[in-house]
């Protein structure tokens, strides 16, 4: 992205609004480092949230790989503690968006679901 002269990124920056009627033709965004508005023209948008899992606080108690992302069971949700799931951006390296992150956390939601119905929690 960084060496393609047809991109540009708006590093710290909000988006206000995406601009256009029935198609995407630009954005107002705000610098959050010097609150200067400006409006982007483009044909596209593409929000990237974040690229660090913020997992911190789990350190302790859940494996995670040198990056920070939790591990779990192959195909699963399952961690190596009983009744924790991850999903989402916490566990996901490689696809890190946000349908993915929603089919993950579905599956979480069934795995825990299981887990409290098999506990006769539920």
């Amino acid at each position: 992205v960084l060496n393609n002269d047809k991109l540009t990124v708006h590093w710290n920056s909000s988006t206000l609004e995406v601009l256009g009627e029935t198609e995407v033709e630009g954005a107002r965004i705000r610098n959050s480092v010097t609150g200067e508005e400006s409006i982007i023209k483009s044909s596209a948008f593409f929000v990237a949230i974040g690229h660090k899992p913020n997992t911190g606080m789990f350190k302790e108690y859940l494996k995670m790989d040198d990056h920070g992302y939790l591990i779990t069971h192959p195909d699963s949700t399952h961690t190596d503690v009983n009744g924790v799931y991850v999903c989402g951006d916490a566990q996901d390296s490689k696809y890190r968006q946000a349908v993915t992150a929603a089919g993950t956390g579905c599956m979480a939601a069934l795995d825990a679901e299981r887990y409290l119905t098999e506990k006769g929690i539920i």
